[in-house]
């Protein structure tokens, strides 16, 4: 890079760093999955702020590889978020559906990642979230079909039950784990010390919990003053038991959907939202 350059980005860096963001998102994303979130709310001069409740780690062993490999044997198969997605790709690099086979997934965001591994014809509702999913017409009726769940332990615990319930026979495949993080410090600090507009980006109910009962007394009261922007219906309702008053639902769980709200914060109109994936 020339000289001029390096002492261009010096004094842009110095500007910012003099003017610090006049308001931030806060994310509960797992670690290392915050940048769309930091990207967007950039756009309208937003920090923010991780306050991470877990990493993301592929289950690679044999038992895992068994469960997987009879998942992907069923007739229909449901990926329930982009981490399972990605997990499914680092077990299977070279994937592909079987004839006749039909994929689901939860959301837009898992249906690219699907679409990213090699699964060409994925079906997602509209409403991106468990009961969105639940009411598609092709979810109501089984006749002791297989069906493949690729998911992690504890999470989307109403969809085997509902497909049971409806006469599928479960397969479900624990293909990735949640290990559990403490939110750093110097986060919390951040989060204590700036008393600016907040808002929450909530796609993660159990998410939400784990870090509210992570947090000191003085940093949790501060995040229930944040505006929050809702996946879903059922997480509002769950932020408004937690103590959160400013609650809104969101078109859906992508960081566009949930972000949208935010830039009333900056004054300016909300980012176009790319096209969904067919």
């Amino acid at each position: 890079m020339p000289r001029s350059a390096v002492l261009c980005e010096a004094v842009r860096m110095s500007r910012e760093l003099r003017q610090p963001p006049g308001w931030y998102v806060i994310s509960l994303r797992p670690s290392g999955d915050h940048e769309e979130l930091r990207r967007i709310a950039a756009q309208y001069g937003g920090g923010l702020i991780e306050l991470s409740p877990w990493s993301v780690r592929t289950q690679d062993n044999s038992a895992s590889r068994r469960a997987l490999s009879d998942a992907l044997a069923a007739p229909h198969v449901l990926v329930t978020s982009p981490a399972a997605a990605r997990a499914l790709r680092d077990l299977q690099p070279s994937l592909s559906a079987r004839a006749g086979q039909r994929w689901y997934a939860v959301g837009a965001g898992t249906a690219a990642a699907l679409n990213a591994a090699g699964i060409d014809e994925v079906l997602w509702p509209q409403r991106m979230d468990s009961e969105g999913l639940l009411a598609l017409a092709e979810l109501q009726h089984f006749d002791n079909e297989a069906f493949g769940l690729l998911t992690a332990a504890g999470g989307r615990g109403v969809i085997a039950p509902a497909l049971q319930a409806r006469g599928a026979r479960v397969l479900r495949a624990d293909i990735y784990v949640r290990e559990p993080a403490a939110p750093s410090r110097f986060e919390i600090a951040r989060l204590l010390g700036f008393d600016g507009p907040l808002w929450l980006a909530l796609s993660s109910g159990e998410a939400l919990e784990r870090v509210l009962a992570q947090l000191p007394a003085a940093a949790g009261a501060r995040l229930r003053r944040a505006r929050v922007g809702a996946a879903s219906a059922r997480l509002a309702e769950l932020a408004r038991s937690l103590g959160f008053s400013q609650v809104e639902v969101a078109a859906g769980p992508r960081a566009e959907d949930l972000l949208a709200g935010c830039a009333a914060l900056a004054g300016h109109e909300p980012p176009e939202r790319p096209p969904t994936p067919s």
